[in-house]
């Protein structure tokens, strides 16, 4: 066991179901906190530890500086002696926005663009921004850097165009008041609102899906004899402008996607779907560009850059020195399938963590306490000792590191662990242990997980019902690829990561499930939709009328989401509470009960 310095020293420690906990936890050490689902293991590792870390860091900053990080949570805590600067990595789905990718994630491609802006074949003075889709000196000015172009066109905008405007035709337009607004204003230009839209002249159908002009008109809006009615001044915007508009200025996914169901998509014709300028896409390094480099899987890209031979000291020596550690990092971490240009919503938690991870390696950093939570998720057991190598070296380095984790196997090779529990909830929120892992014993639960690592094989499968079979199936690393899933049993995929197995079952087969059934409940919409998949013949799927999706996307719709609403739960509180007489006396519905309606919640604060 690695030679321990003063210790992190926890008193009173009270958030959320943790029991006013003392403990005390080496430094320089690789540390577990363990403890079943629920026990309060994150509550001391997260939100007290690292929340105590934040706290400090937040007050050593300028006031104004203060309020644009954004606040943090409140620890809950007496005291913490000995505490190092924090750097936490959580299990995270969100992995920036849009044009996010494995690159900008790592930061690797801001290493790689200046590679080629200095060694690259004939750069002629391009400078690294060149290189980068996102950015107005290195983005394709036809597409703006998506490698695709999205057109309003009247057959999307108006699908049905046996309906009238008042029915409905214009499908496109934004709900709720800015809808109606639109609706007004054309009524008040005197335009046939009542007529199928097919019956409309063209030219009458062109200004209002594609016009510049932007008239302001005064309306007088129609309302519900009970509603207050005020003239007010509109502005018309055309149903391709608010499209494009709404497009390129919302930070909304929900909307975006909104927004490009009523638009066609295109590869772009200027860059061919390269997201880059053509002068970019001209240079050359290691006779490809920059594009096909980093659609290349990671552990390609670390043998044509480990190939070449520069210069001693030269730019292109000392970049391909910080890029090669680098990509290494990666592929210890199992992350030698992802390409550089993969987008970064397609990527699972444990990838996303992993990755973050190992840019860590690069920053340097000395004396900090690294908070990780479950880095093993995603991984393979043969790969689980990655993990412990990249600890193990942020240690080495001068750093400590805490480490939420389920894995037994992972725990067992730790220096010290604090256990968590007993149980969960308000049976939960106490210190079982904090001692050598070695030494853990005893009939708390993760004793008793350490103590029999190891599981039999189930010896009595149950037989098949049915069988569904998929032939010819294409997506991603996945090529003509067959396979059967038997019905009625429990059956495990696996793989080592990037072996295909989330694509072909959350993706693959729950979008031909999806297509099946006549019954669809998952977490989101989008599941099982994204990326190009194709299955040449499927067989079995008759059986199945109903599909329930689950995913590690968050829960949440929306930040009022709790527990009780998602689950329903809160339906049937709100029901006895307005069947009680007083409630019927005041004559209160259900509504009165919710938080998220007028009606029930509070006047103040909403």
């Amino acid at each position: 066991m690695p030679e321990t310095h003063a210790g992190i020293q926890v008193r009173d420690a009270h958030l959320h179901n943790l029991r006013n906990v003392d403990v005390d936890i080496p430094r320089g050490t690789l540390v577990a906190v363990t403890g079943v689902s629920g026990s309060g293991k994150s509550s001391l590792a997260f939100g007290t530890i690292h929340g105590e870390g934040q706290r400090r860091y937040l007050e050593s900053v300028a006031p104004f500086a203060r309020r644009l990080i954004g606040s943090a949570v409140d620890p809950q805590v007496g005291a913490v002696e000995g505490l190092p600067p924090t750097v936490a990595l959580e299990q995270s789905t969100s992995g920036g926005g849009a044009r996010s990718t494995v690159g900008t994630v790592s930061a690797l491609s801001n290493s790689i663009r200046l590679l080629y802006s200095r060694a690259g074949d004939n750069p002629k003075g391009l400078y690294s921004d060149s290189f980068s889709p996102n950015t107005p000196e290195g983005m394709c000015p036809t597409c703006q850097g998506t490698g695709v172009v999205h057109e309003p066109t009247e057959e999307s905008m108006v699908p049905d165009p046996t309906l009238s405007i008042e029915e409905g035709a214009i499908k496109a337009w934004p709900g709720a008041w800015a809808g109606k607004n639109f609706h007004d204003i054309l009524q008040t230009l005197g335009y046939d609102l009542d007529s199928p839209w097919q019956d409309l002249p063209k030219k009458d159908r062109d200004w209002i899906l594609f016009t510049d002009e932007r008239p302001v008109v005064t309306v007088k809006p129609l309302r519900g004899a009970d509603q207050i009615q005020r003239n007010y001044k509109g502005t018309w915007r055309s149903v391709a402008s608010y499209l494009t508009s709404t497009l390129a200025e919302t930070q909304s996914d929900t909307l975006r996607k909104r927004v490009l169901s009523y638009m066609e998509s295109r590869v772009c014709e200027t860059c061919h779907g390269r997201r880059l300028n053509p002068e970019a896409l001209k240079v050359t390094y290691a006779g490809m560009p920059i594009d096909q480099l980093g659609a290349l899987p990671l552990d390609r890209v670390y043998e044509v850059l480990a190939a070449q031979k520069p210069s001693e000291g030269s730019a292109e020596d000392l970049l391909l020195k910080q890029i090669l550690p680098a990509v290494q990092s990666a592929l210890d971490l199992g992350l030698a399938h992802l390409s550089l240009d993969r987008p970064a919503p397609t990527l699972s938690a444990g990838e996303l963590q992993r990755i973050r991870l190992s840019s860590q390696l690069r920053s340097g950093l000395f004396g900090v306490a690294y908070v990780l939570d479950e880095p093993s998720a995603g991984l393979h057991p043969s790969e689980r000792g990655a993990v412990l190598d990249i600890c193990r070296r942020f240690i080495d380095a001068g750093n400590s590191v805490l480490l939420v984790e389920h894995d037994m196997e992972l725990v067992a090779q730790t220096d010290w662990l604090v256990d968590v529990g007993p149980l969960a909830g308000e049976r939960g929120g106490e210190v079982v242990y904090s001692g050598p892992t070695s030494e853990y014993s005893g009939d708390a639960p993760t004793a008793r997980a350490l103590a029999n690592r190891k599981l039999s094989l189930n010896d009595d499968p149950r037989a098949a019902t049915g069988e569904l079979s998929l032939s010819g199936v294409s997506a991603r690393s996945i090529d003509g690829l067959d396979v059967s899933f038997g019905m009625g049993q429990f059956t495990a995929v696996a793989g080592v990561s990037g072996s295909g197995k989330s694509t072909l079952v959350s993706t693959v087969l729950a979008g031909v499930l999806r297509d099946a059934a006549s019954t669809v409940v998952d977490e989101d919409d989008e599941v099982g939709q994204e990326g190009e998949w194709g299955v040449d013949k499927h067989d079995g799927f008759d059986a199945v009328t109903r599909v329930v999706q689950i995913t590690q996307k968050p829960i949440g719709r929306t930040p009022r989401s709790t527990l009780a609403t998602y689950t329903g739960l809160f339906d049937g509180v709100r029901k006895l509470f307005a069947a009680t007489d007083e409630a019927k006396r005041r004559k209160w519905s259900v509504s009165r009960f919710s938080y998220n309606v007028k009606q029930g919640q509070c006047p103040t604060c909403g």
